[in-house]
């Protein structure tokens, strides 16, 4: 059963949110190229995470405005889809979804504008909560956006070093992917008015299945095929990106001179060995029993919310991070 019909959340709410958001922005021209390019960024489809979590999250509480909510939930997942194009830009990925990525389509400055007025959108639109806004604005929209862009310089800053400390590494996927996922959860609930134990607990659990859930997509890199993963596989090496596989791979005495070797003129064929020399390597096992230790940590949070009827919606998240087919 997908996520979405298991939450009792329809889709298809959520995506004619984000494009109202846009299409009724009296700044933005009709038939311009963010209307376009939003058009075809929410045509493309995507697992819609970040604003379920936000929806899971104002059912802890009781005081919550439906309409409210469905607006929290498409801005978060505008600024999701705002970080996608900036990582693409950065990875120089050709494609998203087995689509043309959008710099691909237009080009890298009109890919990055886009991006920008879909961060700047959010904001304006959160003014409109009134007292509560200002709050989203600083947890959802500048306190989560500053640590996408530092997971990103992290990211740059430390490609091709294989010499990186695993709390570096942990850092840069939370700021990249949790900090974000944690938030949905925590504004979602804040909302609805819930109590503030219940939003920091909320917030942790966010965090937690936010580190499996990047660990796993590190994992996915090299056991996936271009088409499952709708971008060419192995493209983390590749691009320097030294992931929690890689640091596993690098305790391997045969495995570390032939990483070490990686570099940005590396030829593809040679980079593609040693990717499938990790995939083969046992080191998956390693990495996935840490995004489980996340994953128990998760669910013991579940268990502590057991008062409140949504703590089976948090459930069905847990039970969907905890699979491994995605």
């Amino acid at each position: 059963m997908k996520l979405s019909n298991a939450l009792h959340i329809d889709i298809a709410r959520i995506d004619k949110e984000m494009l109202r958001i846009v299409k009724y922005d009296r700044d933005v021209p009709r038939h311009s190229i963010i209307q376009k390019s939003v058009e075809n960024l929410v045509a493309s489809g995507g697992k819609r995470l970040r604003p379920m979590m936000v929806i899971v999250g104002s059912r802890f509480g009781d005081k919550a405005s439906k309409t409210q909510v469905l607006q929290l939930a498409a801005a978060a997942e505008l600024i999701h889809v705002a970080s996608l194009i900036h990582d693409d830009i950065i990875d120089e990925s050709d494609t998203r979804r087995g689509q043309q990525a959008l710099h691909k389509a237009t080009d890298v400055n009109k890919a990055v504008h886009v991006a920008n007025y879909l961060m700047a959108r959010v904001v304006e639109l959160l003014t409109q909560f009134g007292e509560d806004g200002q709050q989203f604005i600083r947890e959802l929209s500048g306190f989560t956006t500053s640590k996408l862009c530092l997971g990103e310089y992290q990211q740059l800053n430390n490609q091709y070093n294989y010499d990186i400390p695993m709390e570096t590494y942990l850092d840069k996927s939370n700021n990249k992917t949790a900090v974000l996922m944690a938030a949905c959860l925590q504004v979602g609930a804040q909302i609805a008015k819930a109590k503030q134990p219940v939003i920091e607990q909320l917030y942790a659990f966010g965090e937690y299945v936010g580190m499996a859930f990047q660990i796993r997509d590190d994992v996915l890199d090299f056991t996936q095929s271009s088409e499952q993963l709708g971008k060419p596989a192995g493209m983390d090496l590749i691009n320097g990106q030294v992931t929690l596989p890689v640091l596993y791979a690098l305790q391997d005495p045969d495995l570390a001179p032939r990483i070490r070797a990686i570099h940005a003129d590396t030829p593809a064929e040679e980079a593609a060995d040693v990717v499938e020399a990790i995939r083969k390597s046992g080191v998956m096992a390693q990495v996935l029993n840490q995004s489980e230790a996340y994953m128990d940590k998760a669910r013991d949070i579940v268990r502590q919310l057991e008062a409140y009827e949504a703590h089976e919606d948090l459930e069905q998240i847990w039970r969907y991070f905890a699979a491994r087919d995605h």
